[in-house]
């Protein structure tokens, strides 16, 4: 059974491998919640889901405040830490952070990317794929399938 993990959970016992982090557009009440699909997806895949869509997200919080650096630093240690990287851009967002993320993890070697036709700045996510590597795909189902390669590669190394 897949675990996945989210910012401010406790007791969830021991993380399996692989493990992937689900990066991309969270713009709430804007985004889909494209994470829980791929959740359902390995739900019974022995792996490890780090997911920032936080469940009691604030919006008001302060970019100084506690729980807003809490935050920040359960992610930026979470995509250290994992062993995949799925970044989904939906095209009804911006995605600054994702797009800063992609910028920080391109040379990781441990990235998949999804951003369909109608994201913004496809053509500049396209560049840095292209010149890190790093698989880009259009589709969600796409990066599925990717995802679903590249993780049972990962079980054969465990």
């Amino acid at each position: 059974m897949a675990l996945v993990l989210k910012p401010g959970m406790v007791g969830t016992g021991a993380i399996s491998s692989p493990s992937v982090f689900l990066a991309g557009s969270i713009e709430m009440g804007i985004a889909e919640n494209w994470q829980e699909r791929i959740e359902r997806e390995f739900s019974n895949e022995e792996l490890t889901f780090f997911n920032p869509r936080r469940d009691d997200w604030d919006s008001s919080w302060s970019q100084t405040g506690e729980q807003f650096n809490t935050q920040v630093n359960w992610e930026l240690n979470a995509l250290d830490d994992s062993d995949i990287i799925f970044m989904y851009f939906s095209p009804e967002t911006k995605s600054p952070i994702s797009l800063l993320e992609l910028g920080l993890y391109a040379d990781s070697q441990k990235m998949i990317v999804v951003c369909p036709d109608g994201f913004w700045r496809k053509g500049n996510v396209s560049v840095v794929c292209t010149r890190n590597n790093i698989p880009m795909f259009n589709t969600i189902e796409e990066g599925i399938f990717a995802l679903r390669t590249s993780v049972r590669k990962n079980q054969k190394l465990y």
